[in-house]
C-alpha cells in the first residue's frame, strides 16, 4: 500500500508518501508544497497543481490528511480549512480514498500517548522510518506522522471489516 499524508497549511503544506508492505514501512518522499503570498484563490490554484504532481509522479493507492480541529487565528484558520478542502478534493478528483486523522490520534499511533510533544512525536517519526535526521520542518515531520498513524491502523480497520463480512461480532 502506497499512503499520501499530507500536513494541511496555506503557506505551507508538508507532504508524505509511504510504502507499506507487510509489517515494513519506508519513506518514498516527503517535504513541502509552499505558496508564495499572493492572492488566495491563486495560491488554493498553486497547492492543486503541486499536489497532483506529486500524486501522478507516486501514484498513491490512499490519502491520509491531518483533520483540523481548532486554531486561535480564525481568519488563518478559515483559509487553513479552504487550503485542506482543495487537499481533499484533489485527492478525491485523483480517485484516492482520503482519511482524515485528528492530531491526538497521529499522537496515539505513533508515539502511544496522544498527549505527545512534537520532540516526542519527531523522535518516533525518525526511529520508525530509519531515517538519518529528524525530518525538517515541523509540517514534514507531521505529515510523516499522519502517514504512519495511517499505516497502523488499516490493517486494524480492513480486519474488522473481515470478520464482519463472514459474521464475526
Amino acid at each position: 500500500m502506497r499512503i499520501l499524508s499530507l500536513d494541511p497549511g496555506l503557506e505551507r503544506i508538508g507532504f508524505a508518501v509511504l510504502q507499506k508492505e507487510g509489517s515494513r514501512l519506508a519513506a518514498l518522499d516527503y517535504g513541502l508544497i509552499e505558496t508564495p503570498r499572493i492572492d488566495l484563490p491563486s495560491r488554493l490554484l498553486l497547492i492543486h497543481e503541486r499536489l497532483t504532481e506529486i500524486i501522478q509522479t507516486h501514484r498513491p493507492d490512499v490519502a491520509a490528511i491531518e483533520k483540523l480541529l481548532f486554531a486561535v487565528n480564525k481568519t488563518t484558520a478559515m483559509d487553513v480549512a479552504k487550503a485542506s478542502g482543495v487537499l481533499i478534493l484533489t485527492c478525491r478528483q485523483a480517485g484516492l480514498d482520503v482519511h482524515e486523522i485528528t492530531p491526538p490520534e497521529v499522537k496515539q499511533a505513533v508515539v502511544g500517548n496522544g498527549a505527545a510533544d512534537k520532540k516526542q512525536v519527531q523522535f518516533m517519526v525518525t526511529k520508525l522510518l530509519a531515517l538519518r535526521e529528524t525530518p525538517k520542518p515541523d509540517d514534514v515531520a507531521d505529515a510523516l506522522a499522519i502517514g504512519i498513524a495511517h499505516a497502523f491502523r488499516a490493517p486494524v480497520s480492513s480486519a474488522i471489516g473481515k470478520m464482519g463480512q463472514i459474521g464475526l461480532k
